[in-house]
C-alpha cells in the first residue's frame, strides 16, 4: 500500500498519538461529512499520516503535524497545482488546528512505483520539478511559505552554522562537527547569500520516495508540506542532490546523488525550463547541493557510529564546492 506522503530522515515521534480513532472520526464527520469506517494504514514520523476508509466509501489520508507558518502557503500551492492538473492528491480540507496539532485531509492516491535506478532517472526527476515550478503560482500570490524545511534553511538567523531540525528540538551546533564539514557548510552558506535571484515556489523535498511513476510518466507527487519559496537555482540544486536518495540508509541518512548524477539532473533541468543558466546560477545550484549534503551529514551524527555516510559526502564535497565557486 502506498502512503500519501513519505518523509525522509525523520525521527519517530509520539507527539500526536493521543488522538483516538473516535476523535478523528468525529473530525471527519464534521469536515468531510462522513465518519471513519476503518483505518487502512498509519505511519508516524514528523507527521502522523493515517489512511482511512470513510463510511461513504472514500479513501482519505489524514495528516497531523506541528504548526509552522509555512502550512498556510503550502495548502494554497497544493490546491492550485491540483486544480491545474499537476499530478498530486486532491487537498480536501485544512490544514486547521486540532488541539496541539494541525490536521488536513487529502484524497488517497494509490498506484505507481518509485523510479528505479535507470540511466535517464535524473532527466525525468529534473523535468518533473521544472514542470512543478512552471505551473506553481507566483510567490506574491501565496500566503507565507517560510520558514523552509530545515535542510534548506541555509539563511536561518540562529547562532551557529546549523538550523534547528524540524522533527525534534535538538541544537545541531552543540554536536561535534569535523572541520571539513563545518568548513563546507560555511562556504556553501556564504555562496548562497550572494544569490540575487528572486524566489519562486517549489518543492524542497524532491527525493525518490515522494514521487511515483507509471512507465516513466509521473503518477503523483507527495509531501506538499515541503513546498517553500527559494531562488530557482537553489531549489534545483537541492533537488539535484536529493532526488537519488532511497529508503536505504547508512547511519540514519540515505545516500543521494553523486556529482555526475547531480550534473545530469541540472543539465536536464535547464533544458526543461528552456533557457541557459548564467555562471552565477550554476554556482548557486552547486552551493545548494553542498549545503543540503552537509546538513544531512550533521543530522546523521544523531545515529552515526562509524561515519560511513559522512565519508560518502566528504569524498565529493571538494568538487561540489569547486563548482559552486566557494
Amino acid at each position: 500500500m502506498v502512503s500519501n506522503v513519505a518523509y525522509s530522515h525523520a525521527l519517530s515521534s509520539a507527539q500526536f498519538q493521543s488522538f483516538s480513532a473516535e476523535a478523528l472520526s468525529t473530525w471527519c464527520e464534521t469536515h468531510l461529512q462522513s465518519g471513519i469506517d476503518h483505518i487502512r494504514f498509519e505511519a508516524g514520523y514528523a507527521t502522523r499520516v493515517i489512511g482511512v476508509h470513510l463510511r461513504d466509501e472514500r479513501a482519505v489520508v489524514l495528516k497531523l503535524r506541528p504548526y509552522t507558518p509555512r502550512l498556510h502557503g503550502t495548502a494554497v500551492v497544493h490546491a492550485h497545482l491540483w486544480n491545474v492538473g499537476f499530478p498530486c492528491p486532491q487537498l480536501l480540507v485544512g490544514p486547521i488546528a486540532l488541539e496541539s496539532a494541525w490536521i488536513s485531509a487529502e484524497a488517497l492516491v494509490e498506484g505507481g512505483h518509485v523510479l528505479s535506478n535507470q540511466p535517464n532517472a535524473p532527466d525525468l526527476y529534473a523535468a518533473a520539478l521544472a514542470d512543478l515550478i512552471a505551473q506553481s503560482p507566483a510567490v506574491d500570490e501565496c500566503p507565507n511559505l517560510l520558514p523552509p524545511p530545515a535542510w534548506l534553511h541555509w539563511n536561518h538567523s540562529e547562532s551557529g552554522v546549523w538550523p534547528r531540525p524540524d522533527v525534534h528540538n535538538i541544537d545541531l551546533n552543540a554536536r561535534a562537527s569535523p572541520d571539513w564539514l563545518r568548513d563546507a557548510a560555511q562556504r556553501a552558506r556564504t555562496r548562497l547569500r550572494q544569490c540575487g535571484e528572486v524566489p519562486v515556489v517549489g518543492h524542497a523535498d524532491w527525493w525518490s520516495e515522494n514521487l511515483r511513476w507509471n512507465n516513466q510518466k509521473l503518477h503523483v507527487v507527495f509531501d506538499w508540506d515541503s513546498v517553500t519559496a527559494q531562488p530557482e537555482p537553489i531549489l534545483a540544486g537541492a533537488a539535484a542532490y536529493q532526488f537519488a536518495a532511497t529508503t536505504f540508509e547508512i547511519e540514519g541518512s540515505a545516500p543521494a546523488a553523486d556529482v555526475n548524477q547531480s550534473e545530469q539532473f541540472l543539465d536536464a533541468y535547464t533544458r526543461a525550463r528552456g533557457r541557459s543558466w548564467s555562471r552565477d546560477e550554476w554556482q548557486v545550484a552547486w552551493a545548494a547541493s553542498a549545503w543540503v549534503a552537509s546538513y544531512w551529514v550533521q543530522l546523521s551524527t544523531l545515529e552515526a557510529v562509524t561515519g560511513a555516510f559522512a565519508e560518502l559526502v566528504r569524498r565529493e564535497m571538494p568538487e561540489r564546492l569547486l563548482r559552486a565557486g566557494a
